[in-house]
């Protein structure tokens, strides 16, 4: 039996897959199950998802607190059930009286060390049931807190469209912000579309698409991975 291939490997995630898609390519592409990752991506975001092979899954938990960044777009005036553009329209109001002053006055109380609500639809769990089963099955899900850490590098005012990027820690809920933010101003929001730009020191200009995934030689795939030693 050939050794299982170790290292890290930067995968450009499309839109429309899930994280656990991501890792089925690479297993399929490397001959070998022993495949994780760094840190979910919704199926609507794309961007840098750092996958493990091999001896290097042992990183695994270390860098799932590492520090990330995300550019993206909110969009007020519409509050949907997951917090994001795949999600039901639960309501709708006028943003017309949102103005740029208004979003920067607003900005600050999500910055820094802040307390989110975790979205309904989400794989953290409660009393051993994760709260995602429960929306889905139109249970009342409870609420909970976490304390994130986060820094809004830029944004735009576009109405009704808040472009932002963001520099935040492991476990930072970025739909949580736009629902927030869209509550805070009035109107509601949410999570119009959202790209993972960096993960700790690696970006996603370096990363591999699903198309070379599916088509590139064992030999070519293997070539990508990265040294464990390149997480330190």
């Amino acid at each position: 039996m050939q050794p299982i291939p170790s290292g890290i490997f930067l995968f450009d995630k499309p839109a429309g897959i899930t994280s656990h898609d991501a890792v089925g390519l690479l297993r399929r592409a490397l001959g070998h199950r022993r495949i994780g990752h760094t840190g979910t991506l919704d199926p609507m975001a794309t961007g840098l998802l750092v996958m493990l092979s091999g001896a290097a899954t042992r990183l695994q938990a270390g860098l799932q607190g590492c520090s990330k960044t995300y550019a993206g777009r909110i969009k007020l005036g519409e509050t949907t059930d997951t917090w994001d553009a795949a999600g039901e329209v639960l309501a709708s109001a006028a943003a017309d009286g949102v103005t740029r002053e208004a979003v920067a006055a607003a900005i600050p109380a999500f910055t820094g060390r802040i307390i989110q609500q975790v979205p309904p639809y989400s794989a953290v769990k409660v009393g051993g049931r994760q709260l995602y089963r429960m929306a889905r099955r139109k249970e009342e899900t409870p609420v909970v807190k976490r304390e994130v850490e986060l820094r809004w590098l830029s944004w735009d005012w576009l109405p009704p469209f808040v472009d932002f990027v963001i520099e935040c820690a492991g476990g930072t809920y970025i739909r949580s912000v736009a629902h927030e933010l869209g509550a805070a101003l009035g109107c509601g929001g949410h999570l119009a579309a959202l790209r993972r730009t960096r993960v700790a020191g690696w970006r996603v200009e370096a990363a591999v698409t699903a198309d070379f995934l599916r088509s590139a030689p064992r030999e070519a795939v293997l070539a990508r991975l990265l040294p464990a030693e390149t997480a330190a």
